[in-house]
């Protein structure tokens, strides 16, 4: 098994991202808010955008997961070939993208797209999946980690306290594919959100919004004062 995969196991990763427009928005915030978590215990980050892969793989000694987002529907999550090479260029350990079979941009499958990168470079892969067919066909790709990432189906930003991890999707996949790492990422947040992905059979668990997000944290308890 590769060591990033391995170091990685029962432990917490962390999405250090800010959103366009917010005043945490700069490589070098990002940076720090990753020497942070790291310093916390977090066994890897994932980010976004090449400046900010490029900072924090500068400032942490953790593996580094990279994706570039570039819109806002239907494939936009490392939607391209091109957009890939860029994330493994910048520094990243893991790209990671969506994984869906939407149509993407350049024209390319996600299978296509998978065997375009292993062709290119060695850097893992990871497979951001919104149901058990993605994951499915993720599997059949060779991806090296497969995740929950999309199972919700909206940005985290959009998410309220109240609001738990796909837990039975990540059940399933994991009683599926026993021997696949299946992440689970999205809406894990609190302690025992993590917990129950864990029990459920995750071999990891990505934070963001519950540990990264002051705007979405600050109104959570907002609204728990009206």
């Amino acid at each position: 098994m590769h060591p990033v995969i391995e170091s990685i196991k029962g432990k917490l990763i962390v999405s250090v991202q800010a959103y366009p427009g917010e005043p945490l928005r700069t490589p070098e915030v990002m940076a720090l808010m990753s020497r942070a978590c790291e310093l916390g215990g977090a066994a890897a980050i994932r980010c976004q955008g090449l400046s900010d892969i490029s900072a924090i793989k500068g400032r942490v000694d953790i593996p580094v997961i990279g994706l570039w987002k570039e819109g806002h529907e239907g494939v936009y999550i490392t939607p391209t070939l091109r957009h890939a090479l860029a994330v493994v260029n910048a520094g990243a350990d893991v790209v990671a993208l969506d994984a869906t079979d939407r149509p993407r941009p350049d024209g390319r499958t996600f299978a296509e797209t998978v065997k375009a990168i292993r062709e290119r470079t060695e850097t893992l892969i990871m497979a951001d999946c919104m149901t058990i067919d993605d994951i499915r066909n993720a599997v059949a790709c060779g991806c090296d980690l497969v995740s929950t990432t999309l199972s919700h189906n909206k940005p985290a930003i959009q998410t309220t306290l109240e609001e738990g991890p796909d837990v039975e999707l990540l059940a399933q996949a994991t009683s599926e594919f026993p021997d696949v790492p299946i992440i689970c990422e999205g809406h894990v947040h609190t302690p025992a959100d993590a917990k129950a992905a864990l029990d459920a059979g995750a071999w990891a668990v990505v934070v963001g919004t519950a540990i990264t997000h002051p705007t979405s944290l600050t109104s959570w308890f907002c609204a728990a004062m009206k």
